[in-house]
């Protein structure tokens, strides 16, 4: 039995003229490519970034929104005339419908907007109303953030989804600075029954000799900081203050420019001396005299005896 090759290859061609032009099949076509290809740049991105040791999920990200915008670009193209007869008959809801869909428009024109202003980068840490998170992934409806525990400069092990319009409605701190040094403030506060001054100086010494070890890049990074920023930023040098509350209790003040992964070590650091110097303080005497007054008082009592 012999086959008729050319009747053959016109049936053949005959057969993938008519796929191509059923625009079902050019959809699934077109979003099985975009979607492969996608994948397979998304996974060579990821193993160089992991080989080479850098962070390329700001790169992913923008990889992943570029080919999702082809996609839709392409799909919107191949549909345009079905849509704009679609669009037609439903003329007179389209209030109906755009009042149904508003939360998803606003989240696009969020993403429009982030993407033109570009407040941030992945793996940026920002605060968007009272949330504070590491950007992990932004797309078309939500921005993706690892949440952070801002006082403690630790991740908490959520995850957040934010919409993007709420991007536009809250306002966003872009705290990536504090990703690396942060002016860690701390207060400690007691009675009155010892005088801080008379071990503060002590207190700033042992401050000085916890932050010796990074102390001059700490000085670049802030430099680097006060010329992007075009502000005075406190540090690197710790500072101390004294105060009081508002019952009268002594507060001690305390701020260091220090890496973030640091700064609660260094804070029960100086707490520990803090509480040691001020104990002894309270069990020694003369706890609210100066350092003259002490020795003055020392020198009265030998006189007397």
């Amino acid at each position: 039995m012999s086959i008729d090759f050319p009747n053959f290859l016109e049936q053949i061609t005959f057969f993938v003229s008519a796929l191509l032009s059923n625009k079902v099949v050019l959809t699934i076509i077109v979003g099985s490519l975009t979607l492969g290809v996608k994948h397979m740049l998304v996974k060579v991105v990821r193993n160089r970034a992991i080989s080479k040791g850098k962070d390329k999920r700001d790169l992913v990200n923008n990889i992943k929104n570029f080919l999702n915008f082809v996609m839709l670009f392409l799909l919107l193209s191949l549909w345009a005339g079905e849509l704009q007869n679609f669009a037609l008959s439903i003329a007179a809801f389209a209030v109906a419908i755009v009042l149904a869909t508003r939360e998803f428009i606003q989240c696009v024109i969020g993403f429009f907007y982030l993407a033109s202003t570009r407040p941030f980068r992945i793996g940026d840490w920002v605060q968007v109303g009272e949330i504070v998170g590491e950007v992990s992934e932004t797309d078309w409806m939500k921005s993706t953030l690892l949440e952070v525990d801002i006082h403690k400069y630790e991740y908490t092990g959520k995850t957040l989804f934010i919409p993007n319009n709420a991007m536009i409605t809250n306002t966003i701190k872009n705290l990536n600075f504090l990703k690396r040094y942060a002016t860690h403030h701390f207060m400690i506060t007691r009675d009155q029954s010892v005088n801080p001054y008379l071990f503060i100086d002590q207190l700033q010494q042992n401050a000085e000799l916890y932050c010796e070890d990074f102390k001059d890049v700490a000085y670049r990074y802030s430099q680097t900081i006060e010329r992007r920023l075009d502000v005075k930023i406190a540090g690197p040098d710790p500072h101390i203050s004294v105060s009081t509350s508002d019952v009268g209790d002594s507060v001690v003040t305390i701020a260091i420019f220090c890496p973030t992964e640091r700064a609660i070590e260094i804070e029960q650091k100086l707490i520990k001396d803090f509480m040691t110097m001020w104990f002894a303080a309270k069990h020694s005497g003369n706890i609210g005299l100066s350092e003259e007054e002490r020795v003055s008082s020392q020198r009265t009592n030998m006189v007397d005896a």
